[in-house]
C-alpha cells in the first residue's frame, strides 16, 4: 500500500448501521459456471425476487463490468484474473455498504474464486455452482460464442480450449439442465433468506 494512502473504514458509517437502515444482512452471492449455464438469468431473477420481498441487492455480471470498469481488460489469463480481482473489490465495497451483491461470473478456476473469497471475506462469500453440461450450454449459446470458439475465432474460451474447474464444496449447487429458472431461483432463495433477514 502506498505510504500516502490510508484506509478510512473506521471513519465511515459502520456496516452494522447500514444493515439496520436497509433491514437486511449483506453478503456476496458468487454464481460460477460455464457460459450459458444460466448465471446471469438466475442472478437477475433472484434480484427481482429479493426486491419484491423488500431487500436491496445489486447484480454484477460480465456485461455490466466489462463495458465499464473493466473495459480495458482482454481475455488473457492474466487479465481474467485481474477482472475477477476488481469485481471482488467492488463486491466487497457493496457488502460493506449493507447491500446484497449478486456476482455472476464464469470465474473458471478455483484459485480465482478463492481470491474473490479472500477479498470479500469468508463469512460474506456464498459460492453458487450453476451447473449445466457443456453440450447444453452450447445449445443455449445465444451470443454465438461457442460456435466462434469451435471455429477458432475465439481463443482460450472456457469449456472449449480453456478449462473450467468445478467448485468442490459450493454452498448451493444448482442444476439448470432439468430445472426451470424459477425452480433454481427458489432453491437459492430458500438458502439465502435465513442469512439475509436482519437479526
Amino acid at each position: 500500500m502506498a505510504d500516502h494512502i490510508h484506509p478510512i473504514f473506521d471513519r465511515l458509517i459502520p456496516r452494522a448501521a447500514r444493515q439496520r437502515f436497509l433491514l437486511q444482512r449483506s453478503c456476496a452471492v458468487w454464481l460460477t459456471g460455464l457460459s450459458g449455464s444460466g448465471k446471469s438469468t438466475i442472478a437477475q431473477q433472484l434480484d427481482y425476487q429479493l426486491f419484491t420481498r423488500g431487500f436491496f441487492a445489486q447484480v454484477l455480471d460480465g456485461d455490466n463490468m466489462r463495458t465499464g470498469l473493466n473495459s480495458d481488460l482482454s481475455f488473457s489469463p492474466e487479465d481474467r484474473v485481474e477482472n475477477i480481482r476488481r469485481i471482488a473489490e467492488v463486491a466487497r465495497l457493496y457488502v460493506h455498504s449493507g447491500i446484497i451483491t449478486l456476482c455472476a461470473f464464469i470465474s473458471p478456476t478455483r484459485q480465482m474464486r478463492q481470491m474473490a473469497r479472500r477479498i470479500i471475506g469468508e463469512d460474506d462469500f456464498i459460492e453458487v455452482f450453476v451447473d449445466a453440461p457443456l453440450e447444453v450450454c452450447e445449445q443455449r449459446d445465444v451470443k454465438g460464442l461457442y460456435a466462434k470458439a469451435r471455429q477458432g475465432q475465439i481463443k482460450g474460451f472456457t469449456g472449449i480450449d480453456a478449462p473450467y474447474e468445478k467448485p468442490l464444496q459450493p454452498h448451493v449447487h444448482l442444476r439448470t439442465q432439468n430445472c426451470s429458472v424459477a425452480q433454481n431461483v427458489e432453491e437459492l432463495l430458500q438458502f439465502l433468506l435465513p442469512r439475509i433477514y436482519p437479526q
